[in-house]
């Protein structure tokens, strides 16, 4: 069934004309007709479904339309704290972590991180990832769109007392500590991941300072992307929704 993602609020009955970027996108792209069941989310964790009943030049209407309970957030609160990487890699990670029930993402810039944003560039590549993540929704069937945060330095990021309570993890090459060793999470989970280049020595210090465990992921070296993903996968896995 086609989802589409529309700013709250939804409606709860009756009929809905879809937003214009949202009606060109399935009478245009999708080749939707009348008749045609679909699905609409709002991203904070509501959803509705109907049928379309017009779909002609820049108007698509859903009518019949009644709520969707259906519930496919993880039980773990994971926030991924990413190092910046290049556009691709980053919308990669971005993707994939929306459909692995990623709860926050957190861009860093880092020392060795490839990316670097202007203030005016950041706000834009943030329109880009909401974008990224909504489709991704789309794709997986979440009706809550991952918080993505503006992208803050590294060494600013690990003084916020925020996350003070949380389980915290800095991937390394070498590090002891594997996942499987650790206690089940009390409370959110902190996934911390170096760019291309990994993390310099004095980040990783200010790391494991600010409660990090360092731990690894297998004998191999992953690149970002890939360690993102595993990470996140593991966490699932271990204490989420892929047991």
């Amino acid at each position: 069934m086609p989802r589409f993602f529309c700013p709250p609020p939804l409606p709860s009955g009756g009929s809905f004309e879809l937003p214009p970027d949202v009606a060109h996108h399935a009478a245009r792209v999708l080749r939707l007709r009348v008749g045609n069941p679909v699905e609409l989310f709002d991203g904070q964790g509501n959803a509705c479904r109907g049928v379309l009943t017009e779909v002609g030049g820049k108007r698509v209407v859903v009518a019949e339309i009644c709520a969707d309970t259906v519930h496919r957030e993880s039980p773990l609160h994971t926030l991924l704290a990413q190092a910046l990487c290049s556009s691709e890699k980053m919308d990669w990670v971005i993707q994939k972590a929306t459909e692995l029930g990623v709860t926050e993402i957190q861009p860093l810039d880092t020392e060795r991180s490839v990316a670097r944003l202007s203030a005016d560039r950041a706000v834009k590549r943030m329109d880009h990832w909401k974008q990224v993540a909504i489709s991704a929704c789309e794709q997986c069937g979440r009706n809550l769109l991952p918080v993505i945060h503006a992208p803050v330095d590294i060494m600013a990021w690990l003084q916020t007392p925020e996350y003070a309570k949380a389980a915290k993890y800095i991937l390394l090459p070498g590090a002891e500590a594997t996942l499987n060793g650790q206690s089940p999470p009390a409370d959110n989970i902190l996934l911390l991941i170096g760019a291309e280049g990994g993390f310099t020595q004095n980040e990783t210090i200010a790391a494991r300072q600010s409660g990090f465990t360092p731990i690894r992921l297998g004998a191999r070296v992953l690149r970002t992307e890939t360690a993102a993903l595993a990470g996140l996968t593991a966490l699932q896995t271990l204490w989420g929704d892929f047991a």
